[in-house]
């Protein structure tokens, strides 16, 4: 199977988090980070090129293309694959730590997290799934029914059960990934978790009273009454994967959906929102 592997040049880490954010819907099946550049993996019979030169022209991205013929991908994202520590907000203390199963266990955090990402996005290093798990240390999950939309490795799904929750309903589009969240499920003996494939935020048995939404901007928006409608009136939502840039955007699209926001932080060129469903 051929591989193509695509150069892509960078000045900061603030630019590899966004091309990596970029390229969710392509297939990519790992990154490896560079002073300079940042260079992804992609099967050949995956790549869509149309797609790809949209998104680089849109956002002005300099690159350059090869083939590969073999390539041991476990080496790849080991190799790049540090822990992560999630403090509480305005503290030293370890809310989550996040490690591989190469990594020796953690004791000095409140949850220590085994994660394998292989294929998949949500290890906590992005800024996006850092926000959305520093802010959950904040919510109280205890007999909560959660849906986790655009549930990558599964990461937040299993922050939630381990924090109490009732249910959790894991939604991602990316086959990739629902079979790598089934093996971190298992790896962390998640038993209150349910798996859907689905492009959509798809109703829950039971309605959620927490929705963590970490994806993009356009999946956002074109979900948010499949939101309002899989939630009780009142629920919490928290939304990440938007860019700074598309706050004023994504501020009006919930407003006119009636969705209260409570908070928005910032981290690198990325939004966190910590909202309140309609009454």
């Amino acid at each position: 199977m051929e591989y193509i592997e695509i150069k892509f040049e960078i000045a900061s880490s603030d630019d590899s988090e966004m091309i990596v954010a970029l390229m969710d819907d392509l297939k990519f099946e790992g990154f490896e980070v560079g002073e300079s550049q940042l260079k992804g993996y992609i099967k050949n019979d995956y790549f869509d090129q149309n797609l790809f030169n949209n998104l680089i022209y849109q956002n002005n991205i300099k690159y350059s293309i090869s083939i590969l013929k073999d390539k041991n991908w476990n080496e790849v994202w080991e190799s790049g694959f540090d822990p992560v520590n999630i403090l509480y907000p305005g503290s030293d203390r370890i809310f989550a730590h996040v490690r591989a199963f190469f990594h020796e266990p953690f004791s000095n955090a409140t949850y220590d997290l085994l994660i394998t990402p292989k294929m998949s996005f949500g290890t906590g290093h992005h800024a996006t799934t850092f926000q959305m798990m520093q802010q959950m240390s904040l919510i109280d999950f205890s007999r909560r029914n959660v849906i986790d939309f655009g549930s990558g490795t599964g990461l937040l799904s299993v922050l939630a059960e381990k924090m109490g929750a009732n249910s959790v309903l894991a939604i991602d589009n990316d086959p990739w990934s629902i079979e790598n969240s089934k093996e971190n499920l298992v790896a962390n003996h998640c038993k209150k978790i349910e798996i859907v494939q689905a492009e959509t935020c798809v109703m829950p048995l039971n309605k959620a009273d927490i929705v963590l939404a970490n994806i993009n901007l356009n999946v956002i928006i074109t979900n948010l009454d499949n939101i309002i409608d899989s939630c009780l009136p009142q629920s919490i939502i928290l939304f990440s994967g938007i860019l700074i840039d598309d706050e004023a955007q994504i501020t009006n699209e919930l407003t006119r959906k009636s969705i209260k926001i409570n908070k928005i932080e910032k981290k690198d060129n990325w939004l966190f929102l910590h909202c309140t469903a309609p009454e």
